[in-house]
């Protein structure tokens, strides 16, 4: 983080000092809302939640190096004391970015792909300079927060992840740092039941390239109509991508080898050159696209760009982990979130990972409930059941309440035997369920949204596979 004083955090914030002996002390960094993550010259945000109250644990976080605390309520120990810790930590990370003055930023929000597309976008920027990245999928009006104030004097790029829940939510991140380069991946069917349609999606996620500068750039997904209906509402540049001939950076040739990684021909208007992603699942050509059009806007060259996303990894835990146990069993983990698109993706990287023929593995799709669908929830879970046996595969495990069952239901009207799938009730009796009847050689996919809990799965079935 870029030091701030003490001094200038309450007249960032507009906040009080309390207890504090020097305000001219520093603090250096990081910004932690956990006080187990607390580092010397740290400040510790105290957020008061529906279990535990963080200003309880103001003394531990000093006591461990915290400078000071962000605190709503004087609380013993140094602190800086604000009516709101949320909206002060995010004039903090404002504060931060504009003394930054050498970086460049990058938003960019989207229904589907975004961490894997952040985690895609930062590995290739490292080959410019230093780049600061949001962590995991820390989107929100917290994670942004705390992402901008790991900016340090020499940072050259700053890539912030942006979600969405609410109308205004991508403007309100936008006002606290603007970037200068946006990008939108999709527009798909995650919090449809907060939006009420797929327009409403498409209207908050293009608050981003409305808070676009004249000088800046919008990279826009020209394979999805709402999102390359978004080049209207920006005074940016826009720079398309996907494979779409109307694309400015795109895809040819795509292909994927029978682990189902991808591979295909980048073509820009500065050249072209192979990809081989290392990633699972043909979705991740987009991604790699929105990825390489935002590296080459920063200036990486079109060789420099195919190599980097060559050897681009996963960084970010459970989205397309791929593990195979001794016995052959091959787990695929992609268990941290899910939607309709996302769902879609996943069992056609499953059916490719099983291949055809003589040798065909048998392929498992352990899945959970896709949350905050509204209106459409059903007819959603029974079309991704539908999916599967169409896909062919073996068998799906749909594991949950209401949404589950319809899914299986799903599954069930679509299949031949009606031995294409099963309800069961929870993490452990999916568990139990593929414990007795998996084989060497078999692929299983888990996925669920977030909530729900089904990394459990993976987990499990993994540590079966470490203790053989």
């Amino acid at each position: 983080m870029i030091a701030l004083t003490l001094a200038e955090l309450a007249a960032v914030t507009g906040g009080e000092l309390s207890e504090v002996a020097d305000p001219q002390a520093r603090v250096t960094g990081p910004v932690v809302i956990d006080s187990r993550k607390v580092e010397a010259g740290s400040l510790f945000a105290a957020f008061r939640g529906e279990q535990v109250d963080g200003h309880d644990y103001a003394e531990r976080a000093v006591a461990a190096g915290a400078v000071a605390v962000l605190a709503e309520r004087p609380v013993g120990v140094p602190a800086v004391v604000v009516p709101d810790a949320q909206r002060a930590l995010g004039l903090i990370g404002r504060a931060v970015v504009e003394r930054a003055k050498g970086a460049r930023l990058v938003a960019l929000t989207g229904s589907a792909g975004k961490t894997s597309t952040k985690d895609l976008i930062a590995q290739l920027l490292v080959r410019l300079g230093p780049t600061v990245a949001t962590e995991g999928s820390l989107n929100n009006e917290l994670g942004f927060p705390l992402t901008a104030t790991r900016a340090e004097e020499d940072t050259r790029h700053l890539v912030l992840e942006m979600g969405a829940r609410h109308k205004g939510d991508i403007a309100y991140l936008c006002e606290l740092a603007r970037p200068s380069i946006g990008l939108v991946l999709n527009v798909g069917s995650a919090h449809l039941g907060e939006f009420g349609s797929k327009e409403g999606i498409a209207q908050a996620k293009g608050e981003l390239v409305e808070s676009l500068p004249a000088d800046g750039t919008a990279v826009l997904n020209a394979d999805d109509p709402l999102v390359r209906a978004m080049a209207d509402r920006t005074r940016a540049k826009v720079v398309l991508f996907g494979e779409s001939s109307k694309a400015d950076v795109r895809a040819q040739d795509v292909r994927l080898d029978s682990t189902g990684r991808p591979s295909f021909t980048l073509t820009t208007p500065a050249g072209s050159a192979p990809v081989r992603l290392r990633l699972y699942g043909e979705h991740h050509v987009s991604n790699a696209l929105a990825a390489a059009a935002v590296a080459m806007e920063l200036g990486l060259s079109v060789d420099d760009t195919a190599a980097a996303l060559g050897e681009a990894g996963a960084l970010s835990r459970w989205r397309m982990e791929v593990v195979d146990r001794a016995d052959g069993v091959t787990v695929v983990n992609d268990a941290y979130n899910a939607n309709p698109e996302s769902m879609r993706a996943a069992l056609r990287a499953l059916a490719t990972m099983g291949g055809r023929g003589p040798e065909r593995r048998r392929t498992w799709a352990v899945l959970g409930e896709m949350r905050e669908l509204g209106e459409e929830s059903l007819d959603e879970h029974d079309a991704i059941g539908r999916l599967a046996v169409r896909l062919d595969v073996t068998k799906l495990v749909a594991v949950g309440g209401r949404e589950a069952a319809c899914m299986e239901l799903g599954a069930r009207n679509e299949g031949s035997w009606g031995e294409e799938s099963v309800l069961v009730s929870d993490a452990d009796a999916a568990v139990e369920l593929l414990r007795d009847q998996l084989r060497p050689g078999d692929v299983v996919l888990v996925k669920a949204s977030r909530s729900v809990g089904l990394e459990r799965v993976a987990e499990a079935l993994l540590a079966d596979g470490a203790a053989q």
